[in-house]
C-alpha cells in the first residue's frame, strides 16, 4: 500500500510490516497503526511512521546502542498483552525528543516501545523501575557509538521510498555533503 507522509513523501509498505498499537501510543491513543522507516543516515536513528496520519511520526532507536546495561522487565500481564513468553522475539525501543539542540536530545527509558516481531502488535509500556528516566540524554553515548559503527542498513527495514525525500538538499556549487534541514547531525 501507498502512504503519504510529511516528512518521507510517498512510502510503499506492505501489509506485513504494519504493527498494531491496540492501545495507541501515549498522548497519541487514536493513531493505532505504524510501520517503522529508516532514513538509511549514519544516526541509527528510526522512524516510527504513522500509517493513518502521514504528519506523524517519532524518532526511535535501540536503548542497548547508547545504554547497554538497559534492561526491561515486564510483568506478566504486559507480556501476556503481547502474546509473548520473553522477550526473545521482541523489538525494543525507546522514543527520542531531538530538540534545536541536538546535544541534549534525550531518550524515554521510562515507557519504550516493545514491538512482538512475530504478530506486529506492539505497546509503549511505562515500566515500574523508579530509575528510569523520562528524558535520558544520551548524544554522548550515541556518538561514541556512531563513531565505530558500520552498519547494513538493508536488513533494518523493508520499506521502500518512492521519491526522494523532499527535506534533503544537494548542491552541486561546491563540495559540500547533502544537507537534511529537518534531521539532526551528530
Amino acid at each position: 500500500m501507498k502512504i503519504n507522509t510529511t516528512r518521507f513523501g510517498e512510502l510503499e509498505v506492505e501489509k506485513k510490516d504494519i504493527i498494531t498499537f491496540d492501545e495507541g501510543i501515549l498522548g497519541f491513543e487514536n493513531l493505532k497503526e505504524f510501520f517503522v522507516v529508516d532514513p538509511g543516515d549514519q544516526t541509527l536513528i528510526l522512524w516510527l511512521q504513522s500509517a493513518e496520519d502521514g504528519a506523524t511520526a517519532f524518532p526511535i532507536i535501540e536503548p542497548k546502542i547508547f545504554k547497554p546495561d538497559f534492561a526491561v522487565n515486564l510483568l506478566p500481564a504486559e507480556l501476556n498483552s503481547l502474546k509473548l513468553e520473553n522477550l526473545s522475539n521482541a523489538s525494543v525501543y525507546t522514543i527520542l525528543t531531538i530538540p534545536q539542540d541536538v546535544t541534549t536530545m534525550s531518550a524515554n527509558l521510562k515507557a519504550p516501545v516493545i514491538i512482538n516481531n512475530q504478530t506486529k502488535k506492539a505497546r509503549q509500556i511505562v515500566l515500574q523501575d523508579s530509575k528510569l528516566e523520562v528524558k535520558f540524554e544520551m548524544y554522548n553515548e550515541l556518538k561514541k557509538y556512531i563513531v565505530s559503527y558500520h552498519s547494513d542498513d538493508s536488513v533494518r527495514t523493508t520499506v521502500t521510498m518512492k521519491n526522494e525525500p523532499t527535506v534533503v538538499e544537494q548542491t552541486t556549487e561546491t563540495s559540500q555533503a547533502p544537507i537534511n534541514h529537518n534531521s539532526a547531525e551528530l
